[in-house]
């Protein structure tokens, strides 16, 4: 599977979970147990980032997202 590319748009670390904007032009869903790395998990809005996309509940979801 390709990895996917795109910008974050917005992320809620209280609630651990946010949304990036794919260059495939989709939202894509994203849960801090996703993002890669160790130490605290949180992405920044407007930071770039590269990841895995797999179905989620409701809609295509984040996997192995690492920054740029």
């Amino acid at each position: 599977m390709a990895r996917s590319t795109g910008t974050v748009k917005w992320f809620n670390e209280s609630k651990g979970f946010g949304f990036i904007a794919s260059e495939a032009g989709q939202d894509v869903f994203v849960h801090y147990s996703a993002i890669s790395g160790s130490g605290f998990k949180t992405l920044a809005e407007g930071q770039r980032v590269e990841f895995d996309v797999k179905p989620g509940q409701k809609g295509p979801q984040a996997e192995n997202v690492i920054g740029l």
